[in-house]
């Protein structure tokens, strides 16, 4: 067999395993989605998808399955973590790629991929003890310091060193003939940034940003601990609209958790159905970031 002739087997065993290996992955988000399904179809058939998505009442004793008020906690608190985290992480690898000095930087990056290993359980308890009588001190009626408030911040924590690292990563991949030209044509290295550097790496930062809704949407156990856990819909506690963030909640994940140990029956498959309405949730967060990146790619 001639070296040729090797190499070509050896790119096609590996492409057959590169397929293989993609279409696993296809096939268990699909298996998974199937089974999820499957055990939420009883309470889709006895309870009504419009009436759980539309009811605000979770009362399973009562044979009430809505989950309306913890599709917007869930939503709220996302919003609240990406409004934080987002300006936060993106600072960060701008300053990590084109500011810092090489020392600064490699304190800095090992500390910001630290964050990503800790346990989520650990950001809860910093929360409770440090954020939630913080949150306390802001004067309005009912406020006990749980509630969205201190649970985006805990989040928007937790999907810092997402977003920050992929969002450096592309920026740096960004061609240095880009910054080259702009300044040689007299603009400032911040106008060079603002204006020629993220621009260019936009897809690769809304990729960041997917990452971070996904992790988002999907935390359960610091969620748990920090929002207050109530099943009712947010709304503003005060004249100001922001402080329907200092108002309790509970999320789509704290909802399965909480109660998926002793549920049973049409309980237990409204959970099921929870979740199903949370797949189908990151499913059109990352369609929409898709979107928004081809819509990029062509301005």
């Amino acid at each position: 067999m001639t070296s040729g002739t090797r190499r070509t087997g050896i790119e096609k065993a590996m492409k057959t395993v590169l397929l293989i290996s993609a279409l696993a992955s296809v096939l268990i988000v699909l298996l998974i989605f199937i089974f999820t399904m499957k055990e939420a179809t009883p309470a889709f058939r006895e309870i009504g998808v419009w009436k759980m998505l539309s009811d605000t009442t979770w009362r399973p004793g009562n044979d009430q399955f809505g989950i309306l008020a913890m599709i917007a906690g869930s939503g709220l608190v996302t919003l609240g973590a990406v409004l934080i985290g987002v300006p936060l992480a993106l600072g960060t690898a701008v300053f990590l790629s084109e500011i810092a000095p090489c020392w600064i930087a490699g304190i800095v990056r090992p500390s910001i991929e630290l964050l990503a290993g800790i346990p989520s359980v650990v950001y809860g308890l910093f929360g409770m003890v440090v954020l939630v009588p913080l949150v306390r001190t802001i004067p309005a009626p009912g406020n006990a310091g749980y509630g969205l408030l201190a649970a985006s911040i805990v989040l928007a924590v937790m999907i810092l060193p997402t977003i920050a690292n992929i969002s450096e990563f592309a920026i740096r991949s960004v061609p240095k003939g880009y910054k080259e030209g702009s300044l040689a044509l007299g603009a400032t290295k911040w106008e060079t940034i603002s204006r020629v550097i993220i621009p260019a790496a936009k897809p690769g930062i809304i990729s960041a940003v997917v990452l971070g809704l996904g992790r988002a949407l999907g935390e359960t156990i610091a969620m748990i601990m920090v929002i207050g856990n109530s099943v009712i819909l947010p709304t503003a506690i005060t004249d100001n609209p922001l402080s329907i963030f200092l108002s309790r909640a509970r999320t789509l994940t704290g909802n399965i958790a909480v109660e998926i140990s002793y549920a049973t029956g049409i309980h237990e498959s409204a959970l099921f159905a929870t979740g199903v309405v949370l797949f189908i949730l990151i499913m059109l967060v990352n369609g929409s970031a898709r979107f928004l990146m081809k819509m990029g790619v062509k301005s």
